[in-house]
């Protein structure tokens, strides 16, 4: 373990001490890859060193999952209990909360599960103060709640970034626009199909070789960045990384003027709140909800007003991922997948009310939708197939509808 946080401090140093040119890029590459693999090694040590670290049991409910990360003494635990109601420790010393305290949201019916995780100190990434649990078990969660304290400095912001950074969660991002195929033969084949900037052929024919990846394929269809690269190629490792929506809730506004927190509320995906006075609790919620971008379909069946009361809700997380037909008639149950002829449809994602679609038809929020059953007529011709005349009635005998096979050749003429 020692030798490991050496190695990694030996990198970062490294790293940091070689500029960024053209010139140095094929070897802040080689560097880059080697310090990847050692924070792989260190946060998945082999089963003779004791095994990967496990998060904090903590059953998976609900229709999303926010964790709140934080310094100790921020207001996590405050902020959950003014959320969900459920009472969570909470004193003027540091660490008060001391293991995963969950909690439900109930807002626009639906079930957010709130997790309220110990506070991290720096080298949590390390393992330094059980960060490596909460880290594990915030990989787990749809969203990031980031709790800062608005009477400090952006220090404290810069620092819990770079420790979740480390562990391969990747705030306000999305996948690279990187494909990476092996193949069995043929080499190194690079193509892009935009400008680079940053990446080039040599540079990643560089970081490659250090993944031992000879015969491959990449296509770059964006202007991506070296650690960009690398986390494409990380995709298939032991800790593959993790793309996650994340919030920065200021706290402990009712401490500032009204200039510094029109300042605060300003920047990208900040919200300041006043969990003593209960300031801007409501507004918390409502950005909530539209980062989370949760879609509520309600049922309807056959000659009944919809049901209103507990909807199919469909996230960006869960399921196939998608926000079509087929994900909602799955969340239902798959069974219904081999007996579904179509849908109708009510609401905004339709021209008309109501609409026939299909499985790959798009849903919006507050959509209901009625799902249409095959007869058994219609299923049995699924079952075997459309009848062309291609086969004799009662059978699967092959049969020609023209009735050529029958004619004898005539013989040819001398």
């Amino acid at each position: 373990m020692v030798a490991i946080l050496e190695k990694i401090a030996t990198l970062e140093l490294e790293i940091s001490r070689t500029q960024k040119n053209k010139a140095t890029a094929k070897h802040l590459g080689e560097l880059k890859a080697k310090l990847c693999a050692a924070r792989r090694e260190l946060i998945s040590p082999d089963k003779a060193g004791g095994g990967k670290q496990q998060g904090f049991e903590v059953q998976k409910m609900g229709d999303s999952r926010i964790a709140l990360i934080g310094f100790p003494s921020v207001g996590k635990s405050s902020l959950l209990t003014a959320l969900t109601g459920v009472q969570s420790e909470a004193a003027a010393y540091e660490f008060t909360t001391l293991t995963c305290i969950p909690g439900v949201i109930h807002y626009n019916d639906c079930k957010i599960q709130l997790l309220d995780l110990p506070g991290i100190i720096t080298g949590a990434a390390q393992g330094k103060g059980r960060g490596r649990q909460v880290i594990s078990t915030a990989r787990s969660a749809d969203m990031i709640i980031m709790v800062l304290d608005a009477t400090k400095d952006d220090a404290q912001r810069l620092l819990l970034t770079k420790e979740l950074n480390d562990v391969g969660i990747r705030l306000n991002k999305h996948r690279p626009k990187i494909t990476i195929t092996k193949t069995k033969a043929g080499g190194y084949k690079f193509n892009s199909t935009v400008p680079l900037t940053e990446l080039s052929s040599e540079v990643c024919y560089t970081i490659l070789h250090q993944y031992k990846m000879f015969n491959v394929d990449v296509l770059v269809s964006e202007d991506a960045t070296l650690d960009d690269f690398i986390d494409v190629l990380e995709e298939t490792g032991t800790a593959p990384r993790v793309y996650c929506r994340c919030l920065y809730v200021y706290n402990k506004i009712d401490m500032l003027s009204i200039s510094q927190v029109d300042e605060l509320a300003r920047r990208d995906y900040s919200v300041p709140i006043s969990v003593n006075k209960k300031l801007n609790l409501d507004g918390l919620l409502a950005r909530v909800w539209q980062e989370l971008d949760l879609r509520r379909i309600y049922t309807k069946k056959k000659g009944l007003f919809p049901d209103f009361e507990e909807p199919i809700v469909l996230t960006a997380q869960r399921g196939d991922k998608t926000m079509t037909v087929q994900n909602a008639v799955c969340l239902l149950h798959k069974s219904l997948l081999d007996e579904f002829k179509s849908a109708l449809v009510w609401g905004g994602s339709v021209r008309a009310s109501p609409q026939v679609c299909g499985l790959k038809h798009e849903l919006q929020d507050e959509d209901v939708m009625q799902i249409q059953k095959l007869t058994q007529a219609e299923k049995a011709k699924k079952m075997h197939g459309k009848k062309t005349g291609t086969t004799l009635a009662g059978g699967n005998t092959v049969a020609d509808p023209t009735g050529k096979k029958d004619e004898k050749k005539k013989p040819l003429k001398s």
